[in-house]
């Protein structure tokens, strides 16, 4: 069901072009990501659709009663308000309507023949249940408490950061559960941990979306359709990140001409995405039955957990074995540092040392230490306890804060202090423009001043500045934070092909998959374990040992309770038809890959695609690759089934 429609929608800033001519749907139940470049019309979308801007031309038509809510980037509170009383102040209509159900219901046990009382109960109950509101007062827990925001539930909301506010009206909305939720950068100022909490919510609770994000792991997850703004008109993709990939992949190749640069990083860019998470998610399925099974084995055996956790950190010591090369030139040799910030231990007793080519990726939770440990690197903070040694190079430092950067100067004057038009890059002499190019910078802006650039673009010109500097060890905090897509898989090349060593925190863990080498992971204990294991990963075994923890706290419970008198489990069996395709689906599936193998190499040769459409040979690939999934799933089903029949005997 359509919730809005935007229909031939034109939108402009006095000579610019921002929408021309677009249609935009949102259906019921729709989690749509909306990508392109920084100031190509995201956020501009995302306020028509929200009803909060108008437009030039068009229709916007809604389901009546429409409740649409959006994430502001600076929100708005009662000054009186503290952080409960802000997240609740959104909800009192949720609450009436709670109250009023559960008065209802006390007066259908004796009036249960009222239709009046009927009708109303079945409308409360129908609006509670579309907005998830049944027990509210424990779902307020849950996000207080993993948007770290319960250390702050009693304190004035006005005393907290932006971050801290952002997080506030996030899980205020969330709690809202409106018709339609629009959301701009949801994972800005969420650690790893809040982002997969709030994934799990969005799924779980089936909200309708539209949002805007770079997380590229969150969009695969989240996402249901992908719409992409560019030049003033809107493309739609189906599926998420890796869906877009293909699929934009397969549209350009027919403009390769036009596009060149923009396929190969987009080419780059899937191959990765196919070689490194497909192949992690390989790797991961034996370990994902095992632990199915001893799901089953915890029930009545809590020292089968034990073991499996002594395996997986076995596992994960002999993974994560030195792998430096000696020979390497020594920047940083870190010796049992210690720091502690007023009578919080943000490092404990960490030794390790820093090569010329390490690529390392500074991960943990929000307040853990991570910017501490780069301002330690940096020298601007002394260590508690241990030391820091350093060996003689050019350190390269982006921060949050662009310090680099002089809002008085315009573009010319940032990259060319001295004066002319050129700049030198890593050795090359380049013209400004024709370095800037490569940012996504048109001409038109080399005469703009720094200071009214968007807080993207500021940090574009920053990243840009830095790779024009002779230096042998970048040191990057958050350097994703307000980029586009295109902007950080612009970033991640010149990573890729910068020589020397790089230290980077981001809680982006797509970037940090396809970037980093080595983990230093912050435990929020004051603890730092180095990994050099992929981040996504890192956090997918983590994630195993919590369920173990809980799984065997939950054995030893009904270990000590007296066992009861259990009745003998049914026998399981086969069914003729199971039996009939354990023995045919192989062949079946076998023969579909062959024929998504004809139909994607048919996709790489242009005669073969212009003979038979590419949007036919799209559909049937789509249609055969959902047949495939379907048989597989149907195959692994039976043989799951037969395992258990065979564990049974």
């Amino acid at each position: 069901m359509a919730l809005i429609d935007l229909l031939d929608i034109y939108k402009h800033y006095e000579a610019q072009k921002i929408l021309e001519g677009v249609n935009f749907h949102v259906d019921e139940g729709e989690r749509i990501v909306i990508v392109g470049k920084n100031g190509s019309g995201k956020s501009t979308l995302m306020k028509i659709l929200g009803g909060t801007l108008e437009f030039d031309e068009g229709d916007r038509i809604t389901k009546q009663n429409l409740q649409v809510k959006m994430l502001a980037q600076r929100p708005q509170f009662e000054a009186s308000h503290n952080v409960r009383e802000a997240i609740e102040a959104g909800l009192v209509e949720l609450k009436e309507a709670k109250h009023r159900f559960d008065a209802l219901s006390l007066r259908l046990a004796e009036e249960f023949d009222n239709p009046q009382l009927l009708q109303e109960h079945a409308e409360l109950t129908h609006y509670l249940d579309h907005h998830s509101a049944w027990n509210l007062d424990d779902k307020i827990e849950r996000v207080l408490l993993h948007f770290q925001l319960k250390e702050f539930e009693e304190k004035n909301i006005n005393l907290l950061s932006g971050g801290e506010q952002r997080r506030v009206a996030l899980a205020s909305l969330l709690l809202q559960k409106p018709d339609v939720l629009l959301l701009d950068e949801p994972t800005n100022h969420l650690d790893v941990y809040m982002v997969e909490f709030l994934e799990e919510l969005l799924l779980r609770e089936k909200f309708t979306l539209v949002f805007i994000s770079h997380d590229r792991y969150f969009i695969d997850q989240v996402a249901t359709k992908t719409i992409e703004v560019e030049d003033a008109k809107l493309r739609e993709f189906h599926g998420g990140y890796s869906d877009y990939l293909t699929q934009k992949e397969e549209l350009l190749r027919t403009m390769q001409q036009q596009h060149d640069n923009l396929l190969r990083l987009l080419r780059a860019e899937n191959e990765w995405f196919g070689r490194g998470v497909r192949a992690r998610l390989k790797r991961n399925e034996g370990r994902k039955a095992r632990l199915m099974d001893l799901r089953e084995q915890a029930k009545t055996n809590p020292a089968q957990i034990r073991k499996m956790k002594v395996e997986l950190q076995r596992e994960e010591k002999h993974f994560n074995r030195d792998k430096s090369v000696n020979r390497q030139k020594m920047l940083f040799e870190i010796d049992r540092l210690g720091i502690t910030l007023g009578d919080k231990t943000l490092i404990r007793d960490f030794t390790t040392r820093i090569l010329q080519k390490d690529v390392i990726a500074v991960v943990g939770p929000n307040g853990s230490g991570k910017s501490t440990l780069l301002k330690a690197l940096l020298g601007r903070l002394k260590p508690t306890s241990g030391s820091i040694k350093q060996g003689e190079f050019n350190i390269g430092y982006f921060d949050q804060h662009r310090e680099m950067l002089d809002d008085e100067k315009n573009l010319i004057e940032t990259f060319c202090p001295h004066g002319g038009d050129r700049v030198d890059v890593q050795g090359a002499n380049m013209h400004v423009y024709g370095y800037l190019k490569n940012f996504l910078f048109p001409r038109e802006f080399l005469d703009k001043k720094v200071g009214i650039l968007s807080g993207g673009e500021k940090n574009r010109v920053a990243l840009a500045l830095l790779f024009t500097k002779k230096v042998d060890c970048l040191i990057l905090d958050e350097p994703t934070n307000d980029l586009d897509i295109p902007t950080i898989n612009i970033l991640e090349e010149k990573l890729q092909n910068f020589p020397g060593a790089v230290i980077l925190v981001s809680h982006d863990r797509y970037f940090v998959d396809k970037i980093a080498k080595k983990l230093f992971i912050f435990k929020g204990d004051g603890t730092i374990e180095e990994s050099h294991r992929l981040y996504s990963e890192y956090l997918e075994l983590e994630k195993e040992f919590r369920e173990m923890d809980a799984m065997e706290a939950e054995a030893g419970k009904t270990a000590e309770e007296k066992p009861r008198r259990e009745e003998k489990p049914k026998a399981l069996k086969l069914t003729y038809k199971e039996k009939i395709a354990l023995e045919t689906l192989p062949a079946e599936i076998d023969a579909l890959e062959t024929q998504i193998d004809a139909v994607n190499a048919c996709l790489a040769d242009p005669g073969c695609y212009a003979e038979k459409g590419i949007s036919v040979l799209a559909k049937e690939l789509e249609a055969l690759e959902a047949l495939y999934e379907a048989k597989v799933e149907e195959l692994l089903a039976i043989e799951e089934k037969l395992e258990t029949i065979e564990a049974q005997k």
